[in-house]
């Protein structure tokens, strides 16, 4: 039973107790009942306003879905835009901050620090023996 159908219940009892609309109590009674009425409607309007927003956020939900699965979820896309490019974290060993870099920086050699801008540099020759696990493109041009 919705809202408006309880207040209309509760107005056909009250017409039914036969109280004088007139009276004092009957026009007390009559205004409750009209202020039901209008918070009964009110509410109505609003759970149905409710339900249609909550349709148009699934129905947004559903399309970012689709935008994140087709932007994020692309494995033939070889750009760097992807997220598909390895990243490596760095300390400093001026600073002691970490910060990641590149794959391509890292086999570049060098990159400045981005917290204090110290120049730090990589030898990569001495880490491809064979207990490396850097993780890195270079030991397997070595094999």
């Amino acid at each position: 039973m919705t809202i408006t159908e309880k207040v209309a219940y509760l107005k056909g009892l009250l017409e039914g107790l036969g109280v004088d609309p007139e009276s004092k109590d009957g026009k007390i009674w009559k205004a409750v009942m009209d202020v039901l009425s209008d918070v009964a409607l009110s509410v109505e309007d609003l759970e149905a306003t409710v339900q249609e927003l909550g349709e148009q956020v699934d129905t947004i939900d559903e399309d970012l879905d689709a935008l994140e699965t087709e932007y994020y979820d692309d494995d033939d896309c070889d750009c760097d835009c992807c997220g598909d490019e390895e990243f490596y974290e760095i300390t400093c060993p001026n600073c002691d901050e970490d910060f990641s870099v590149d794959e391509e920086t890292l086999l570049d050699g060098g990159v400045e620090c981005p917290i204090c801008g110290k120049h730090l540099e990589f030898d990569l020759e001495d880490c491809c023996d064979d207990d490396c696990d850097c993780g890195c493109d270079c030991c397997e041009d070595e094999e």
